[in-house]
């Protein structure tokens, strides 16, 4: 964060001070868990359905903290009062960036893969400056301004992902924190329970483009013909990546190692580079792509790109993690969340580090799916079967069209089941696996993780 003088906050907030020193410098970040305040702090105080931040006021200038962002006084401690904290937040964060002239705002959005292509673009841009991007998935109205904020006098380059769940969300982001380099990875079915059809979410991720000005670049998909369209909504450059032949960063001759892992032939307008990837997973030669794309548009020499590229690694926690336990069983963990394009990419990285050997995939339920549930579940279950995972654990009856669209392929019975719960999987598991088994665990956020950690527990206990 840059220091701030506490008026100086207030008009950036669009509130009023209230037992406050206007003169008092705010040197340390922003934080709405009070657990997080440190000296020199501002904590955000949001009152929830649940829990009031404004009841840990006091807590956090004990702390430290220099003031408190809220919606009403709170005696004995300093306060900047505002309407709307959240409202205040975004405030507060676009002043930051106004007064950061030399800072270069990158932003990403897509259906899938946005977390990791976003640590991936981190992981090159902090070879070319001080970069700042979030831990996980902080990309909403809340998690987005407080990255932000972050930022400092020394941060070259903001990283940020940008999610939404209907139309105007990722304008109103822009609108914070304009990317220079805007980056859409793909136009797939997550939340279309929200958008009501795939056009509506790419009309929404096309809000990207639109944001870039005209000095700035649109990193597009060239292999997603809804990504390519956006070419004419944006007003600034147009850079191409993919496995298209016109694609302006390419990647040729792909192939896979036994851990799923990608090399392949990078390919820019003055030259190629040969690229050995550390992440597994065929869909990583995408997102590396797109993360090869903006290190060129930052300035990124081809021949240190290549090398970079190859020392690339997965940050954020339950996403493609593959791991070795002692008994031979090899786990994939990609729990954290997911939809129908995100858990086809996992089920072809089970089917390529399982080759030669026996595949377990551990499915849950895909949320926001609206009016294409059944049939996005459907849709998954077919290609387990299509990729000939062996054996196939369905984790609760919600994702019981995962089964049905397995069991429908022929020579597919007793190969699916569906169980009532994570339990239910874990117990099964126990009693089914062996060494060399490979098994991919992924759901929507439903504890689905409880397997994967029952699993990594089994491992040490062995």
């Amino acid at each position: 964060m840059i220091k701030m003088r506490l008026d100086e906050v207030a008009a950036a907030a669009g509130g009023r001070l209230a037992g406050a020193d206007p003169a008092a410098v705010l040197t340390g970040d922003v934080e709405y868990d009070s657990r997080k305040v440190a000296p020199g702090g501002l904590f955000v105080a949001f009152a929830g359905e649940k829990v009031d931040g404004h009841d840990f006021a006091a807590g956090a200038v004990a702390a430290g903290a220099v003031a408190v962002l809220g919606s009403r006084p709170v005696e004995g401690v300093p306060m900047v009062l505002v309407d709307d904290p959240l409202a205040a937040l975004a405030g507060l964060a676009r002043t930051v960036v106004s007064r950061l002239p030399d800072l270069s705002v990158i932003g990403l959005t897509g259906s899938s893969g946005k977390t990791t292509t976003k640590d991936l673009v981190a992981q090159l841009a902090v070879r070319l400056g001080p970069t700042v991007a979030p831990a996980g998935s902080l990309n909403n109205e809340l998690g987005y301004p407080h990255t932000v904020l972050r930022s400092d006098e020394a941060t070259r380059f903001l990283v940020l992902e940008m999610g939404a769940r209907g139309a105007g969300h990722i304008s109103y982001l822009a609108d914070i924190a304009r990317p220079r380099v805007g980056v859409v990875l793909n136009v797939g079915t997550a939340h279309i329970g929200e958008f009501g059809s795939v056009e509506g979410i790419a009309a929404a991720k096309g809000e990207l483009a639109e944001a870039v000005p005209v000095d700035g670049v649109a990193v597009l998909n060239a292999d997603d013909e809804r990504v390519r369209k956006m070419a004419v909504r944006t007003r600034g450059k147009v850079v191409l990546f993919g496995e298209s032949p016109d694609a302006d960063v390419r990647a040729d001759d792909v192939t896979l190692d036994e851990r799923g892992r990608a090399s392949y032939t990078l390919r820019v307008a003055r030259g190629s580079v040969p690229v050995r990837l550390r992440v597994p997973g065929r869909h990583q030669v995408g997102n590396s792509l797109a993360a090869a794309a903006v290190a060129r548009e930052l300035g990124m020499p081809l021949r240190e790109l290549g090398e970079a590229l190859g020392e690339l690694e997965l940050r954020s926690a339950r996403r493609m993690d593959l791991f070795d336990r002692p008994d031979g069983v090899t786990v994939i963990d990609d729990s954290y969340n997911a939809n129908p394009a995100s858990t086809a990419a996992a089920l072809r990285a089970l089917a390529a580090v399982g080759e030669g050997r026996r595949t377990v995939a551990v499915l849950g339920y895909m949320a926001e799916l609206g009016e294409f549930e059944r049939s996005g579940h459907e849709e998954v279950g077919r290609l387990a079967a299509e990729l000939g995972v062996d054996r196939l654990v369905v984790v609760s009856e919600a994702a019981g069209p995962i089964h049905d669209g397995a069991t429908a392929h022929p020579g597919w019975e007793g190969r699916s089941v569906v169980v009532g719960d994570q339990a239910a999987a874990i117990d099964m598991l126990r009693a089914e696996l062996r060494p060399g088994d490979v098994v991919l665990v992924k759901g929507s956020r439903y504890r689905t993780w409880d397997v994967v950690d029952a699993l990594r527990a089994d491992g040490h206990a062995a």
